[in-house]
């Protein structure tokens, strides 16, 4: 081999947002310039044959150490938050480190071959589990590590101050290999403990130099205060840019003063926001007579403030949410429904929401087909995101890192000649 030869050509490469297809190749697992030869200078080529192309979906939400335990638990018969939690902490008593990474693991494969090349794992951090699920889902990182990138969230579900030994348990999780710090202070008994849940999390942030992830008044809840606490805090450690918020269910509720005086503190904190419409469109308004309420956050009103908005699946096959495969286009689907956005430019503004808007919430400065990036990228089997959507396209080829790791081959057949 010499240095005029490439790992990976993909030709014809119509790249979203850009008007005509192109070439691009990929060395030592990151995009670069053109060889000499071009694309006989490759070792393999891909002809994407004019076909959308994104450089990796993104799942910026995800709960790697639940998902798939539907089938060994009880029926979640209120379909609310609450006994999803509840019916949880038998199931994480019974925990091994082996099967959660198993389950995690599929999860992870399964969801690379709709596209994902990068996820954001939340892991729960109590009493209950210990650090069963953040071992379990450290374990599936390192299984899956040639096919995809793993942040992981250490997340006090079940709150910090309310559930005795989470505090310590929280600082030993960031040692063991936690990448973020999480939060529910909403999950505490007064608001004063939610305010102290926020600060904690700040504290052991400043110690690691992590990004904050937390689940924020996920709640009908429209007296839930804690997202305000969280953009206040923000700006007063300077961690602007480096918190997220998920969820925030409890601001559709808010009269509009106050939501959109909340709105403008987390635009000047630069909070990320990620909504998940799979699981709060099941979870959300199930005691609401109708009108019911939507259970997502007002992510219009956020757009048009300036604030980063992602989505999420959140939850796959658990007592949360009986539904999902980790497919970025059928959330996305949910997610313009729930929000009303059906106009071109807001769809393509929904379909960011996985792509562009997540890499900033992730933190992602390698995203992009630009030499030097990291070479991820999907090829859609479709024109533009309005046709991915509508038909929830396949994806041809999942190339990680410059190498392909999932190829789906489409077929269509007609009854008439």
């Amino acid at each position: 081999m010499t240095d005029d030869r490439v790992d990976l050509a993909i030709t014809g490469a119509r790249l979203w947002r850009e008007d005509a297809p192109r070439d691009l190749f990929a060395q030592g697992g990151r995009f670069v310039d053109a060889p000499p030869g071009g694309a006989a200078a490759a070792e393999r080529t891909i002809d994407a044959g004019g076909r959308l192309c994104v450089t990796g979906f993104l799942e910026p939400h995800i709960h790697l150490d639940k998902a798939q335990i539907n089938d060994d638990v009880r029926p979640n018969a209120s379909g609310t938050l609450d006994e999803a939690i509840e019916i949880i902490w038998a199931r994480k008593r019974a925990y091994t480190v082996d099967e959660i990474a198993a389950r995690a693991v599929r999860t992870i494969r399964s969801a690379v071959t709709h596209g994902v090349t990068r996820f954001r794992s939340h892991v729960d951090v109590d009493s209950i589990g210990g650090l069963r699920p953040l071992e379990g889902v450290l374990e599936a990182r390192e299984r899956t590590r040639d096919i995809a990138d793993v942040q992981i969230v250490a997340f006090p579900q079940e709150g910090i101050f309310k559930d005795k030994g989470t505090h310590d348990l929280m600082w030993k999780a960031m040692e063991a290999g936690a990448d973020l710090v999480g939060g529910m202070p909403f999950n505490e008994e007064t608001r004063e403990d939610s305010a102290r849940h926020i600060a904690l999390a700040f504290e052991i942030a400043a110690h690691h130099d992590a990004d904050i992830d937390m689940h924020v008044d996920e709640t009908d809840d429209p007296e839930a205060r804690t997202l305000e606490i969280l953009a206040e805090q923000t700006m007063a450690q300077g961690w602007q840019g480096r918190v997220t918020a998920g969820h925030t269910c409890a601001l559709a509720g808010y009269e509009e003063d106050y939501a959109n005086r909340v709105i403008g503190l987390v635009r000047d904190a630069g909070i990320h926001m990620i909504v998940n419409p799979a699981t709060n469109l099941m979870l959300q308004g199930r005691g609401d007579a109708q009108p019911k309420r939507r259970g997502i956050t007002r992510v219009k009103e956020l757009l048009e403030a300036g604030v980063n908005v992602s989505c999420g699946q959140d939850c796959i096959r658990d007592p949360f949410y009986p539904f999902g495969r980790g497919d970025p286009l059928e959330v996305t689907f949910l997610a313009s429904h729930a929000a009303h956005m059906s106009r071109p430019h807001e769809i393509e503004t929904v379909f960011d929401m996985q792509t562009g808007a997540a890499a900033r919430t992730m933190g992602l400065a390698d995203y992009g087909a630009a030499p030097g990036c990291v070479a991820d990228l999907v090829v859609i089997d479709a024109a533009d995101p309005l046709q991915a959507l509508t038909r929830r396209a396949d994806r041809t080829h999942v190339i990680k890192r410059g190498r392909v790791v999932a190829e789906t081959v489409t077929q269509r057949r007609t009854a008439w000649a």
